[in-house]
């Protein structure tokens, strides 16, 4: 199972000035090479056809041979990517305005983009600390770096690859891959259905609600801020909504952390897995009001989904994904479904057999038993050739 551990660099005066004219030599060789194989090749160039031309030009700048490497497979990985996104439709429909600007120019780097190394580039000293990294102003020794006990832990006994160095706010990061052994998945004496939400962020088959209201008063109160700062159109103005979106970002991501934490502990505990709705391309698939656009697009759904999964996988949890189909207008005691069954967006009520609630504890209920149901069909033993 892979995962990422981030560590905080804590350069000196003079570790500093190395690593940013390390970042931002490397990332103008990468524009370079983007432009060049974008007219040579357009989205398609590959490894070998960029180093016949600029690995001997990358060693004469000043670059050693692994960071040449780098950054030759960086451009082409990156293209690979675009290529991917276009193929499965991320970009929109060919002919879309989005995807049109995207394939009529080559990709561009930032300054300060990251960029990865390897082993050859970057070894760690994890009992002092310290890291020593390959610069354009030679190895830099003894740069420490600051993390938790357990994040040093699994750094010293499952680090595998590359990882990437980062300059972030005026700070910097190593980010490192980590591959860490999957524990044995347990048959589950049930199921928990969690039932993502804008009003509640997930609500579950047992009662538990996450309630977004205190959420939502935040996220008002940052939209507004945004339109401020979109009205004065300065420089100024301009970096303090960048900062603000990152902040905000970070904040959504430690609530879901948070909600998907508790869930799976709860699953481990009481031997049962946990059951979402696939909401893939819900988006596109769902209309709203306009005054509601913002809400759907701006919360990060698929990360919850995301994180539930990863940290079920983690304790050897049961995850599984359903049909999002009706959840919440179908009872769970009779099977009636109806639209009419939910009269208001918090309230159900079923029209045949009387049984009402909560409409989002009741989708929790019957995604816990779509997931069992789910569960024992993928995990039933195969039958008998005849």
């Amino acid at each position: 199972m892979k995962l990422v551990v981030q560590v905080r660099l804590m350069p000196d005066a003079v570790q500093a000035p190395a690593l940013e004219r390390t970042l931002r030599t490397v990332n103008q060789c990468a524009n370079r090479i983007s432009e060049r194989s974008f007219e040579c090749y357009g989205l398609r160039g590959s490894v070998r056809d960029l180093r016949s031309v600029w690995y001997r030009e990358l060693k004469a700048r000043g670059l050693g041979a692994q960071a040449a490497q780098h950054v030759i497979k960086r451009v082409v990985d990156t293209y690979a990517a675009l290529r991917a996104n276009v193929r499965v439709g991320n970009l929109g429909k060919d002919g879309s305005e989005r995807r049109r600007k995207a394939e009529s120019k080559p990709i561009v780097f930032r300054a300060d983009a990251a960029h990865t190394f390897d082993d050859r580039c970057l070894s760690w000293n994890y009992a002092q600390r310290t890291v020593s990294i390959w610069t354009m102003d030679g190895r830099v020794k003894s740069l420490r770096f600051v993390c938790s006990q357990g994040a040093l832990k699994q750094l010293a006994d499952f680090r595998r690859g590359e990882s990437d160095l980062v300059h972030r706010d005026g700070k910097w990061f190593l980010v490192a891959t980590i591959d860490l052994p999957e524990p044995e998945v347990f048959d589950p004496k049930g199921f928990i259905g969690v039932d993502r939400g804008i009003s509640n962020l997930a609500t579950t088959s047992d009662g538990a609600n996450y309630s977004g209201r205190r959420l939502n008063r935040y996220r008002r109160w940052q939209a507004r801020k945004k339109a401020e700062l979109q009205a004065k159109r300065t420089r100024s103005s301009v970096r303090r909504l960048k900062k603000r979106a990152r902040r905000e970002a970070r904040h959504a991501t430690h609530i879901n952390h948070r909600i998907s934490k508790d869930i799976v502990a709860v699953a481990q505990r009481t031997g049962r897995g946990i059951s979402v709705e696939e909401l893939a391309g819900i988006r596109e698939r769902v209309t709203v009001r306009r005054d509601q656009r913002a809400t759907l697009s701006s919360w990060p759904f698929r990360q919850l989904g995301s994180f539930l999964e990863y940290k079920a996988r983690r304790a050897g949890v049961p995850f599984v994904e359903v049909d999002p189909a009706h959840t919440s207008q179908r009872c769970p005691r009779c099977g009636h479904t109806e639209r009419a069954n939910r009269p208001i967006r918090d309230h159900f009520h079923c029209r045949r057999c009387g049984l009402a609630g909560p409409a989002d504890h009741v989708a929790g209920v019957n995604i816990a038993k779509r997931g069992a149901l789910a569960w024992g069909f993928v995990n039933s033993p195969a039958p008998d050739p005849a």
